[in-house]
This record gives C-alpha cells, structure tokens and sequence, in this order.
C-alpha cells in the first residue's frame, strides 16, 4: 500500500535482526560470571561456541526474510540505495552503530550472492570516528593512592563482588600489594605521584576472570591485569601483571574470545589501546567476541595500507604446501592462503574438509597456540599489484578460485591471518640460546595444544610460526582432529630379518593409528635441534603422555593452561 516504506520497512528487517542478535549476544555474556562462580567450565566453552554461532544464525535468518519481504525488488540498486540510507539514520544514535554497520554489510552480501564489495550500498568506509559515544558514567573507576598502598589495593578490590567466598583475601591482599610495591621500586616511582583506573566489568574466559585496568604515572599509561581463579575451596587473585607483554599475551589473536559485559564496545576498544598501543583496533575487537566487526576494521586498515605502499604481493617464503598456496605483501603483516584445487600427495582430504578443519579451530579454545584466521569471499585486488611469478602460481593451483578481468584479480574464498616466521626458518639463522627457547616453545605448543582435545597431524616445523613475541604457534590446519580419536601405538618389535628391512609396515595400520617413536626420524633433521628437544620434550616421543592427557580428557578435566608466565603466579611466586 505504502510502496515509498519498503525500504523503511527493510531497514528495520535488518535493525530488528541486529537488536536481536546483540541482546542474545549479551545475555550469554551475562552468563559468564554465573559459570565462574559456578566453576561451570564445560558450560562456559560451550557458551564461547554459542555465541560465536550466533552472528551466522542471525545473518541467515534475516536475509531470508528480506528476500522475501522485497521480493523482485531484492537486488534492486535503487531499492538498496534507500535501505542503506534509512538504516544509516536509524542507527545515527546507536552507540554501537559500528558493530550494527557490519551487520548490515554481512546481510547485504548474503542478499547478493558472488558480490565482492560496493562501496556506494555498503558501509565500506568508517562513517565516523564512533567515539561520538560516551558513558554517562565512566566505565572505569579511578582510584589515587592517598593512603599507603594495602588499603588502595583493598579499595579496589572491593568493588568485584562474587557469590563464592574468597580462599584467604588478606593473603591476596598482601600479594598483591608486595607485587606492586615491587614494581613501583623499579620504576623508582612513589605511590602518591600514581592514579589507577580499573574497567568495572570483569573479563572471562574458559577457568578464570580478569580485573583489567591502567595504571597512569607521570603521563604514561602501564597495565594493571588482575587474574582471577576459583579452585575448590574458592575464589582468589593468582597474580598481578604490570607489563606489556603479558597483558598483550592475554589479548593476543591466538586466543579464545572473551566476555565481557559493556554497552559502548568502542569506549572499552580504546581504553584496552590504552594499555597495549601496539595491537591492531580490528584485533581488540575480536578479542572481545565481536570478530566480524574486526575482520570489518581489518579490511579497512588493509585498503588504507594498499593505497599507501607500492610493492608487490609475492609467494610467501618457506616451503610450500601441499593443501594451501600462500602468497604475502612485504609491507603488511598479513599472509593470504587458498585451498587448492588439488591437493599434492599423499594429501587426499577434500576442499570441504580442510574448510571444516578451519572452522573448527575457530570454534575451539586455541589455547594461546593456534592462529585466528579471516576468512573472505570474493575479495579483489588491482593486478598490477601481483607478481608474475604469483598470478602464475594462483592460475595453476587454484583456477576455479580466481579470476582475472582486466586489470582485477578477484579470489573467491580465502583466508589471512597474522604473518609470522615458520618455525624451520627461524632455526636456520637462531643462536644457541635462541634455539633452546624456541625449541621448548615447540614442545610447549604441542603439548597445550593436545590439551585441549587437539591433535595437529603434521608436527613438521614448517607448519609452526614464530610471534613477534617470540611464542610458538600453529597454523597449518588441515590435518588436525580430536587427540582423543586417535590411537597412540608403539611399533612392534620385528621377529625376522625379513620383518626387519621390509620397506613397507609389517603390521596392520589403521588411519588414526599414531606412532609417536617415529617423530624424532621425521619431525627434526638437525642434530642439534634435536638432542634440544629431547631433553626438553623427549615424552612426546613416547605413548605415555598422549594416552595419559587422552584419559584426562576422557574423564572430563579442562586442563589448566595459563595465558601468562607460570613464574608471576603468587602460588610460585610467594607460596600459599
């Protein structure tokens, strides 16, 4: 009846869905501080997978209804103009208008298969700075030290209630306040010239909460992270970190989302930037559960690095892979990697397998040791831009996912994610000292990882990175499975020569059959690599620990790994 509010009408379609989203988004959030309290461990990974379900869910539901609601008038251009335009109004005052401009973006492209990205229907460019938003009330309480230091730690501490008692809070308390004591003497500064800010709401993820703040002194901004455990006979503080690189740890890409409960993400966004200045806006709101919205930060940043830098993307050096082709920007910390069209031998998984892999990992706790990835469709690029060598290598590895019209080359599904060192390489070039620590964050990584129910597959070096921080991690996805799949076996021992020189197993050999004796003959070639590990991790080489961690998690345990170094925690530290 009203033909000139259909696009009206659309655009709330779309705003209906997006307010649904959000609210279920932070009712599940909510539930995060029920779970600790509860010590619901199982209930709070299980909540990290709802909700991250939730965004497809919603994005799927609503263009259905859209498409129908708009009928023939589903891809109209001059349809979608005004969608975008009444949208846009609506959510002028929304003090989440970023977060709902991407969700705008993920229905637009479910309403127009094959699309790459338009610019004049989509909200490609930040339409402000969206710090137009601020709290009435500031989201961080500020504290000074005008007393002595125990009775400002109590003073904050006190505003973080729980419905579980504490273990020994004056014991806490004095751990807390001797660790910041102590850093105050480093920094040789006195505690009245120091002001802190701590954020109200707490962070939580998998077995612990974290009190999140900022220590300002004399104009510079420091991180003042609280961990927060609750073990059996309570609730208490496990360590105090006052440096970059822990808390950076804590946030880090290779890491599970957290909960947190906060209406104004941006506010939050820039306060963490506070604390940790070298990580990526994109990144920061990945961290906090809102992953679409970074991947839509991540483009934005890379079209701006586009425009700014002139070099080539080249095939990623390293050796390359039998699944994944994988090219590189010089200047841009990022890889980009496609599924082959055929995998090379022995590989013989299927596209849709290692896409299934992938999906996996991004679901699961990544424990600190596996990469987040962005994954896109349909993304263009200006050819002149490519090398030779590379559109040569995409052509014929991949020809069903790129195409090339005139001066674009357009891939049409991909995933990029941070670019780091391949283990391998690294070692070619490392010290003595270097390799020793790297080499035991190797063993490190294999371990945790197998601790959450993950079995890489491929243990070879190459499938492993090297962070700028230093830490080991795992990005090579396409062979991994659930650790409690598979059957850890010892060789049998040969009863003939015959058994003995046979180049072919003289044994049956089921798939998931795994001999963990044989890591040392094809993991490491080099010697000394080697002889490190073994010393370090040399019951990797054996069945007990797999079969031991596989009975561990049979039985229900949710392992305790720390995003933080064991030695900061109070229980090693001072001893409780």
């Amino acid at each position: 009846m009203f033909q000139k509010l259909i696009p009206y009408d659309a655009a709330h379609i779309i705003l209906s869905a997006y307010s649904s989203y959000f609210r279920q988004f932070k009712r599940i959030t909510k539930r995060a501080k029920l779970r600790f309290e509860d010590k619901d461990w199982h209930g709070i990974q299980k909540d990290a997978v709802e909700r991250q379900s939730l965004y497809k869910i919603a994005i799927g539901n609503c263009t259905t209804e859209l498409i129908d609601f708009l009928k023939d008038k589903a891809t109209d251009k001059n349809t979608w103009l005004k969608i975008k335009e009444m949208y846009a109004d609506e959510i002028t005052n929304f003090n989440t208008r970023n977060i709902a401009e991407t969700f705008y973006n993920s229905v637009f492209r479910h309403t127009h298969k094959g699309l790459s990205v338009n610019e004049e229907l989509m909200f490609v460019h930040a339409t402000g700075s969206y710090q137009d938003f601020k709290s009435r009330i500031p989201i961080y309480n500020i504290f000074d030290f005008t007393t002595d230091v125990p009775a400002a730690i109590k003073r904050i501490i006190s505003f973080y209630r729980f419905d579980e008692p504490f273990e020994d809070l004056e014991r806490d308390l004095d751990y807390l306040t001797r660790t910041f004591e102590e850093r105050l003497a480093q920094l040789k500064v006195h505690s009245r010239y120091v002001q802190i800010e701590v954020l109200k709401p707490l962070f939580f993820r998998n077995k612990a909460a974290y009190l999140v703040g900022r220590m300002k002194i004399h104009g510079s901004t420091l991180p003042f992270v609280i961990p927060i455990l609750n073990r059996e006979n309570g609730i208490f503080f496990d360590a105090l970190l006052l440096e970059y690189k822990e808390v950076s740890s804590i946030f880090s890409y290779y890491r599970s989302y957290f909960f947190v409960d906060i209406d104004i993400i941006s506010e939050l966004v820039s306060f963490l930037q506070t604390i940790m200045p070298t990580k990526e806006l994109g990144e920061l709101y990945s961290t906090i559960g809102f992953e679409k919205h970074g991947k839509t930060i991540f483009y934005r940043d890379f079209q701006r690095h586009l425009i700014r830098s002139e070099d080539e993307f080249v095939i990623a050096p390293g050796i390359k892979g039998m699944v994944m082709s994988v090219f590189t920007l010089p200047s841009y910390n990022m890889v980009f990697k496609l599924i082959k069209d055929r995998f090379d031998p022995p590989k013989k998984m299927t596209e849709k397998q290692v896409k299934e892999k992938y999906k996996l990992v991004s679901q699961h706790d990544r424990v600190g040791r596996m990469i987040d990835s962005h994954e896109f469709l349909n993304l263009e690029f200006i050819k002149n831009r490519f090398s030779d060598e590379l559109l040569e290598e995409l052509q014929q590895v991949a020809p069903s996912k790129v195409e090339i019209h005139d001066d674009i080359v357009k891939i049409k599904h991909l995933y990029i994610e941070k670019r780091m060192k391949p283990l391998n390489l690294y070692l070619e070039t490392a010290t003595t000292k270097e390799r020793h620590h790297i080499i035991n964050e190797y063993g490190r990584a294999v371990k945790e990882i197998a601790s959450v129910n993950i079995f890489p597959g491929d243990l070879l070096l190459k499938n492993f990175g090297v962070t700028r921080l230093n830490r080991v991690v795992f990005y090579d996805y396409d062979e991994i499975g659930y650790l409690t799949d598979y059957n850890f076996r010892e060789i049998p021992e040969a009863r003939d020569d015959y058994e003995e020189f046979s180049r072919e197993p003289f044994f049956h050999v089921s798939p998931n059959d795994i001999f963990p004796e044989e890591f040392a003959r094809f993991i490491i070639s080099d010697r000394e690599v080697l002889k490190i590990f073994t010393e370090l991790h040399g019951d990797l080489f054996g069945i007990k620990f797999w079969r031991d961690m596989q009975k561990r998690l049979r039985e229900g345990e949710i392992v305790d790994i720390y995003p933080y170094r064991t030695s900061l925690r109070f229980v090693n530290k001072f001893g409780l």
